[in-house]
């Protein structure tokens, strides 16, 4: 009778012993960085980034037209062809998982690019209230304040992908940057209304801007407005 009493204590200590041998169960943590998928924004950015790069080669067109080649708005349209050709890349890197940093380097370099074309315009600004003109330096003053704008978005849009916040956060900054971009081209015609390079310039920063905007929708997953009645049948 004492050795039956004694069972349940032997049986405790002998699987509790054996239990040590056992192999511990490795719990799943969290994983240590957050996937992100910029795919959805590769073809619109990229067109993006091409329109964004041609207006900048029209823009330094018309400062020929204009007399003012070599001058600060030749330079602040070199920037912006250079931050096209930064966007256009950061687009192409965008199709691979694995991009990330890339596309996020891109960026902010496309970014810097900007906001050193908005430094140009001050420079042009300069220049042409030495050149008695006025309404020009007016309409490049405002350009240059919506050009730092987009170039603080975009660089938002690079710091969110470098410290992995969701791709939602991204397409957020992006859409900033599209719709400065959008100001820019009304802001360009002002430039010279009556230079068909002003206009070929606007147009296509309207069509960056519009693919800009389209490329952070899809990082935020909105979809566009279905057309009522028989609308489809124009698209």
């Amino acid at each position: 009778m004492k050795a039956l009493r004694q069972l349940p204590a032997l049986i405790f200590f002998f699987f509790q012993t054996a239990s040590g041998f056992l192999p511990k169960v490795k719990e799943r943590g969290k994983p240590s960085h957050m996937k992100m998928s910029l795919k959805p924004a590769a073809i619109p950015l990229m067109d993006s980034g091409k329109a964004l790069a041609r207006c900048g080669e029209i823009l330094i067109d018309l400062t020929s037209s204009l007399n003012l080649y070599g001058g600060g708005l030749s330079a602040a349209g070199a920037q912006i062809r250079n931050s096209g050709d930064c966007v256009a890349q950061a687009a192409a890197s965008c199709r691979f998982k694995t991009a990330g940093e890339l596309v996020c380097d891109e960026l902010r370099e496309g970014a810097t690019c900007l906001l050193e074309a908005a430094d140009k315009l001050k420079l042009a600004i300069d220049e042409a209230y030495i050149d008695d003109d006025p309404a020009l330096a007016a309409a490049m003053e405002k350009m240059a304040d919506t050009l730092g704008k987009a170039g603080n978005d975009l660089e938002g849009a690079g710091a969110c992908i470098m410290i992995r916040l969701p791709v939602s956060e991204v397409g957020v900054k992006l859409g900033g940057c599209g719709q400065s971009l959008e100001k820019i081209s009304k802001q360009i015609l002002d430039l010279a209304p009556e230079q068909v390079e002003s206009t070929e310039s606007s147009q296509r920063m309207a069509y960056a801007a519009q693919k800009m905007v389209e490329a952070a929708n899809e990082l935020q997953s909105l979809k566009k407005p279905t057309p009522k009645g028989k609308g489809w049948l124009k698209q």
